[in-house]
Parts: structure tokens; sequence; C-alpha cells
């Protein structure tokens, strides 16, 4: 058989059951066909299954590339191993010509085909050679043995439920939640952590028994036990394989490369294009590989100029001579958006910004059905205001107590204005987190709700047990080596925030449009290259994301490289005040809040009350709770 020489990608939905005891149950059919039926946005083209003993497996895919081969679930030349699988590997055709040297006899063309050969090669072992972003399962019918894994960055979901006959796994809670067995209770430990993160992080998910696999482990259900282990890790250690003078070049280099593996397609390729450095560089990468009119660069404005950075976007555009699409955000229809994008979620998630990217997402796919984004950038190159703000802040607590005292009252006292990271919320986030443990202040700074005002928000007992999840972010640093304090500010951006905010917000959001999108900054080398590089470079003199722009001087506009960070914010502060009063005041009346059973009526209207008269800027708060009871209507959960 001819090597193959394009990627046939798997861009999907998964979800399967496997019996605990014995053969699946009769109506294990059905019950997997709905299950498949509720993922079918993630791949309205195709779809496969398999029914066979223990297992039954299926998925839905989105057409990217030729299917005349490929067809899911794919198996190795006995039919014993059984794969479905939602992603890419980039390397496939490295490690399918090793494969073939060795004997194996491969029937597609499809990058999947790879996992059941390298399986049967080296066990579980294959997991860390993969490059790529991926969720899979593996069914290996003579061991009785299922194996799934996470890319390293989590680019890809995998939640899964153990019940009292089966073990139960999809791509999407609302895959499980077609199972019978599977409980649609909340998990309480979940619902706190949700306020503190604004995210449920892995591997709780909010409904009772189910869990998310996290990124960069592997799980194994053998003779009916679940065993999850990481096969990767994010280590500061190492020394950069290049001299200071030579990292601009050698990190521009790996971007490149990394680019090229994400270009393979038959379809248009688009780029999400906001104007800031990552997806500039990405747009620039890409002019240097391909025609740049063949480029389709997409990017949403606000009417708010402080929010809108569509005008970087065009300047970047123009600059490389991309075809640009760019369209108006305004809260005018997010009473209609919001319960639109509502059955796409099936955890309370309260960044706001899903709701540009999901807009972006439907734009874009009008024209595309790939896109690049540049996620990954700022928790890689030190892009984020809060690591400049831990590093100060390492200054202020050695400086006498009176001086963060002070501080913290002033900054208690400053209006509320409502901009878009306006001086006076910059002030009291730092404020609030000065003095604290270092994951416990990360955190902080990061959250809607510290654990005091948890516990006066919600009712007994669910108030209790609020302080644990911070416990838990210093006792993890704790156990980990950092050569410099940032290292633990990086590591926690990258193993919470990005996966499961950054990450979760972009799969949900462009999979609800059938989008594909990949990210060049969460390649392997580049991931390894970044962990190699000492803070010092990647952050000289407290300048964000230094190297990056060292790496870029020539190949970006010089004003695009010099603009500040600005960040993937609506003006929700605003909008809460105005155009979205009405439907806060509704989802969060004190009579519904009372016969709900979660909250205090008093602390939310009290909150409210803060907000609307400008004595405190609650926006974090308040769309926290609104897209919590958002979610609630949605899929009706109960406490007990």
């Amino acid at each position: 058989m001819p090597r193959p020489q394009r990627l046939l990608p798997s861009m999907c939905g998964i979800c399967g059951i496997v019996a605990l005891h014995g053969p699946l149950a009769d109506e294990s059919r059905v019950t997997l066909a709905r299950m498949n039926g509720a993922i079918v946005h993630r791949g309205p083209d195709d779809e496969g299954s398999l029914l066979a003993g223990q297992a039954a497996l299926a998925m839905r895919r989105l057409s990217i590339i030729d299917l005349a081969t490929g067809k899911q679930p794919v198996h190795n030349e006995d039919g014993s191993v059984q794969v479905v699988f939602n992603g890419e590997i980039y390397n496939f055709a490295e490690l399918r010509a090793e494969l073939e040297r060795k004997g194996h006899r491969f029937y597609t063309h499809s990058d999947t085909e790879v996992l059941v050969h390298l399986y049967e090669e080296e066990g579980d072992a294959f997991l860390p050679r993969l490059n790529g972003m991926f969720a899979f399962a593996l069914w290996d019918a003579k061991r009785g043995r299922l194996l799934a894994a996470r890319d390293r960055a989590g680019k890809k979901p995998f939640y899964y439920a153990v019940t009292r006959d089966a073990f139960v796994f999809g791509s999407e809670p609302k895959a499980l939640l077609q199972h019978p067995d599977v409980s649609r209770r909340i998990d309480q430990e979940a619902l706190r952590r949700f306020f503190l993160f604004e995210y449920v992080p892995a591997p709780f998910s909010i409904w009772e028994g189910m869990r998310k696999l996290p990124a960069a482990h592997k799980l194994v259900l053998s003779e009916g036990r679940v065993e999850v282990a990481p096969y990767w890790d994010l280590a500061f250690a190492g020394e950069p394989e290049c001299t200071r003078a030579e990292a601009p070049q050698r990190l521009l280099a790996l971007l490149q490369e990394a680019v090229r593996r994400r270009l393979v397609s038959d379809v248009p390729l688009g780029v999400f294009l906001s104007g800031g450095i990552d997806s500039s560089t990405i747009v620039g990468l890409m002019a240097r590989l391909v025609d740049p009119k063949r480029i389709q660069t997409f990017s949403i404005g606000f009417r708010e100029a402080e929010f809108d950075e569509s005008r970087w976007a065009r300047q970047v555009a123009s600059h490389f001579g991309t075809s640009h699409h760019e369209e108006v955000l305004s809260a005018d229809g997010m009473a209609d958006i919001l319960p639109e994008l509502a059955p796409f979620i099936d955890e309370p998630f309260s960044d706001s910004s899903i709701i540009p990217t999901y807009l972006l997402s439907k734009f874009t796919r009008r024209h595309v059905t790939v896109a690049l984004g540049g996620d990954g950038g700022d928790e890689l190159f030190l892009g984020y205001p809060p690591y400049q703000a831990h590093a100060i802040a390492d200054v202020v607590e050695r400086l006498p107590a009176f001086v963060a005292t002070a501080g913290r009252a002033i900054a208690a006292r400053l209006p509320a204005s409502f901009g878009n990271m306006s001086f006076d919320f910059r002030a009291k986030s730092f404020a609030r987190g000065v003095g604290l443990p270092r994951g416990r202040r990360h955190q902080t700074w990061m959250a809607a709700f510290t654990p005091g005002d948890l516990r006066e928000l919600l009712v007994p007992p669910l108030g209790e047990g609020v302080e644990a999840p911070f416990d838990e972010l210093d006792e993890r640093l704790a156990r980990r080596h950092f050569r410099h304090p940032l290292e633990a500010a990086a590591w926690l951006y990258f193993k919470y925030y990005l996966v499961d905010d950054i990450l979760t917000k972009v799969d949900r959001a462009s999979m609800a449009a059938s989008l594909e999108v990949r990210a060049p900054f969460l390649d392997p080398e580049v991931i390894d290259f970044a962990a190699r590089v000492p803070i010092a470079w990647k952050m000289p003199r407290l300048r964000l994301k230094g190297l990056l722009k060292e790496a870029v001087r020539g190949l970006l506009p010089r004003e695009v490289i010099a603009r500040g960070k600005r960040g993937f914010g609506i003006p929700m502060a605003r909008w809460l005040a105005g155009p979205l009063r009405g439907m806060m005041e509704s989802l969060l009346a004190p009579a519904r809040l009372a016969s709900q059973g979660i909250f205090r009526p008093d602390t939310v209207r009290r909150i409210i009350g803060e907000h609307l008269s400008r004595r405190a800027d609650h926006r974090k708060k308040l769309w926290a709770l609104l897209v919590f009871q958002i979610w609630w209507d949605q899929y009706h959960p109960t406490l007990a």
C-alpha cells in the first residue's frame, strides 16, 4: 500500500458502554444510539458503531478530508483491537511508516489506525509519542481491557461514569446522561468548585458520579476496576537547547513547524484573529507557508470601543493580505444567544468570552471547516497580567504589614468604573490576594468568589468545606519543584485555567458550530521548549511575553507587538446593569432562589444592589450566578 500523503482527521464526538459483569445488556444498542445522537453537533457528517461482547463503541464525525476510508471504529488486522478517536495525530505519517517497517498492515489512510498498531507494538507506552490533540477509547477484546487517554494539553474532552453494571463514557456529559443509570444529581463538591474557579475543574464534573479524565492522563478499565494515571506532566526542568541569543529564532522555527503540521486539509483554512500577538503570529507564519489570499481571517468586534480589538485585526489582515471577515457583537441579541448556546454546555461555565467565541465559531463555519487559533500562548510564554502581579506581590509581602493593610483600604475605596480591566478592578483584585499562599493568591485573583464569599452565598450545609479546593492548590504546588516562583503560576495556568476554561470554551463553542479549531502553540515541541526556557528569558524585566515578542519582531507590524494585553472580554459589567438586567433579576429573584435551596436570597440581593448602584463591580459574581441558573433550567438536576 502506498504511503499516505494526507492527514485524515477525526474531529468528532465519541461515546461507549463497557459491561462490567458479562455481556452487554439487550437494551445497550438503543442506549448507545441515544448517546451518539446527543453529540451529533460534534460530527454531523458521519457515524459509526460497534457492539461486540462486553463493549459498545460509537462516534460522530465531521468531514474535513476525503472519508472514503477510515470509518470508525478502526481496528487492527484481526479485529481484536478497536478504537473510537476524537482529534488528530500530526505525526501519524512517521509513526505509520515505522509500524509498516515492523510488519503492520494498514487498511485505511486515517491517522486513527496508527493507534491500534502502536498499542499492539508497545502497549500503553506509546502515549507520549503522540503529537496531536485527542481523546480516544481503545477496546482490547482479547484482554477484556479498555484504554482511554487525553492529549497533553486537554484539547479534547473525555467524561466517564461507573454505574452498577457498566462503564459509560463520552465526549460530553449529555451523551452519558442518555444512559438510564447515570445520575442527574448535582455533585455538591463540584458545585462549590464551580463558584471558586468559574468552571468545574477536572477530575470533577457537576454530575454526581461522573468524572472528567484529566489532561495528559490515561484510564484503564480491567476486570471491573478503573485506574487513572498521568502519562506526562508539565515539568519546568532541563536546559534549553539554545543560547539566550538563539532563543527567539528557535521559538519561531518551532512555531513555524507547528503551524505547518496543522495546515493539512482539503478545505479552506481560517484563523481566529483578534489582533493580539498570539493569533497574529499564527497568521504571519501561515502566510509564509501558503498564499495569503487563501487564508481567511475572522474576528468579532464590539460597539464599546474599549473592548473592541477589530481595528488591530484589520491591520494584521491588511498587512498580510488575507481575506478578512468581521462581525460586531452587541447586547441586543444576548437574550437569544444564551438559550441557543446553553444546550452545548453540559456544566456551569462562567467565562463570558464563550459568547463571542461561539458567535465567532458560527460566523467562521459559514466560510471554512477548519480554523487555527492562538490558544496556549499566554500560558506558556507569560502573557497574563497576573504574572506581573505575582512578581509585585512577592516584593510587597516583604514590606512591613501596614503597607499592605493601607493598600487594601485605599483599593476598597476606589469607585467601580465597569471598564475593561479598569484600574479599580485590578487594584481591588490585587489587594485581595496579597499575603495569601501562592496557590490561594493565584486563584483569588482568578475567581468570582473567594471561600469567604461562598460561605455567605450558599445555604448550609452547601457552604461547608469551601476552603478545601484552595488548600489543594497549595498542596499540589508544595509537592513540585520550581526553579522560579513564577513557574508555579505558569503551572497553575496550564493545568487548570487553560485546560478547564480556555480549551473547554473553545471546544464547546466550536463543536456547537461543527468547526474544528487547531492550536499550534500547544504542539508538544513548543510546550517542551517553553518549559525549559527560564522565566527571565520569557518575561525580561516584567515585560509580558518578552521572548515571543522578540521572536516575531520582523514578522508582525511594530504596533501590534507594542500594544498591551486586552483579552477576549465583553462589556458584562455594563450589560448586567443595562440590557441584561431584566434577565438577571428574573433568574435571581428571591422567591426563585428560596425554592431552589442553594443560594441565600439576601446575599444575592445585596450583590445585585451593590452592582446596580456602582458601589462595587460584581460582574464576575453575577455572571456566575446567572449562567448557573440558565444551566439549571436547561438540565433540571436534583440536589439529592
